[in-house]
């Protein structure tokens, strides 16, 4: 059956957060967006990053980056844990990760791309964790925090309650590269946003969210040992986004076609999915091609739903996957998607009981 979810204790100004690169250890290639993150982190939110043996050191085993998660867990004082970026050989590091540190030691754990690998290994264990928020590319974004990404952000860690979610009028899409030291000062062009598309918005759906980035639910899928049986999912608001690695239309149906005939897909009375990645660095593209893109990919969603899960409700192109800014979603926590009102409502739990540092100054205040 379904876990009973637990939700992780907020944090006050103060507390110390692993920083961990469970996945790609982009700090050890990019020290400069890492460390500008790491001050924001300090600067702006009032929090003192721990890093760990692996946090920087590219190519570590799948042993020792499961180590390091296991000893931020492990260790009381260490109040969350925030991946640094995804990746995408996570899914490897799993065997190695002891369940019962977890489970007796709950904190907020926060990442998104590769990283839905070590949320939904959490959500089986009734753990609720949280979908976005890798330190690299928000908090070390040129520019400055976008106030989305980092409202969002204090919402998850110190205040919790309910966010409605907003529509954006303008995203970020195209990367700068981090190996131009002007990427640290610079913010990347914006595009018009495409605006929430509702389709059956004829329900309200309060439940709690499972999935995360596609393509590494399909490699779950495919592995078999972390995906439960699809009765367990019943009820659940689903959570689509595509990567950067921009897969086309054909395969994001195949791969949703694939989780409907698992028995998956039709489990889900409501969908949220991200607004698509449509251009990168090595694969730039015109205003048009974006627009066709993400089209295409509405409709393999469609397509799917109306084979294996014809009534479900889907509000496409919300601002929680590989675009910027970026919603922070629970994952295993509570969303509210009302179809009539056209509302989506994050439940980000409790506030929990009153905790102290001392002379830890207020968590600072975002929108």
């Amino acid at each position: 059956m379904r876990p009973d979810f637990v939700t992780p204790a907020p944090l006050v100004a103060g507390d110390r957060v692993g920083v961990l690169s469970p996945s790609f250890a982009a700090p050890g290639v990019f020290p400069a967006v890492h460390d500008l993150a790491m001050r924001r982190l300090r600067d702006e939110f009032g929090l003192e990053p721990v890093e760990y043996p692996t946090t920087r050191r590219v190519g570590a085993s799948p042993r020792d980056r499961a180590a390091d998660l296991l000893a931020a867990f492990a260790d009381p004082t260490v109040r969350a844990v925030l991946a640094t970026i995804g990746g995408e050989d996570q899914l490897t590091v799993l065997p190695y990760l002891d369940p019962d540190i977890v489970t007796a030691n709950p904190k907020p754990f926060l990442g998104y791309s590769d990283n839905t690998n070590l949320l939904n290994w959490l959500w089986n264990l009734g753990v609720v964790s949280y979908h976005g928020g890798s330190t690299m590319v928000h908090l070390g974004r040129g520019g400055g925090v976008h106030p989305v990404s980092g409202g969002s952000l204090r919402d998850v860690l110190f205040t919790r309650g309910d966010r409605e979610l907003s529509q954006v009028d303008a995203f970020i899409e195209d990367e700068l590269d981090w190996d131009d030291a002007a990427s640290l000062d610079a913010t990347a062009p914006t595009v018009p946003a495409p605006g929430w598309t509702w389709h059956q918005p004829d329900r309200v759906v309060t439940a709690p969210t499972w999935g995360g980035n596609l393509e590494i639910l399909h490699w779950n899928l495919a592995a078999d040992r972390w995906i439960r049986p699809a009765d367990d999912y019943a009820g659940c608001v689903l959570l689509l986004e595509t990567s950067e690695e921009m897969p086309s239309a054909d395969e994001v149906f195949r791969m949703l076609r694939n989780a409907g005939e698992r028995g998956l897909l039709g489990q889900f009375p409501a969908v949220l999915v991200a607004v698509a990645k449509a251009s990168n660095l090595r694969r730039d593209a015109t205003m048009d091609q974006r627009r066709r893109y993400r089209a295409g990919q509405r409709e393999a969603v469609l397509r799917a739903l109306a084979m294996y899960n014809p009534s479900a409700m889907a509000v496409f192109d919300v601002d929680f996957g590989h675009t910027d800014p970026q919603w922070i979603l629970p994952y295993g926590g509570s969303v509210t998607v009302d179809g009539p009102a056209r509302r989506v409502i994050a439940h980000y739990g409790p506030p929990g009981p009153k905790r102290s540092l001392g002379n830890a100054v207020p968590a600072p205040v975002g929108p």
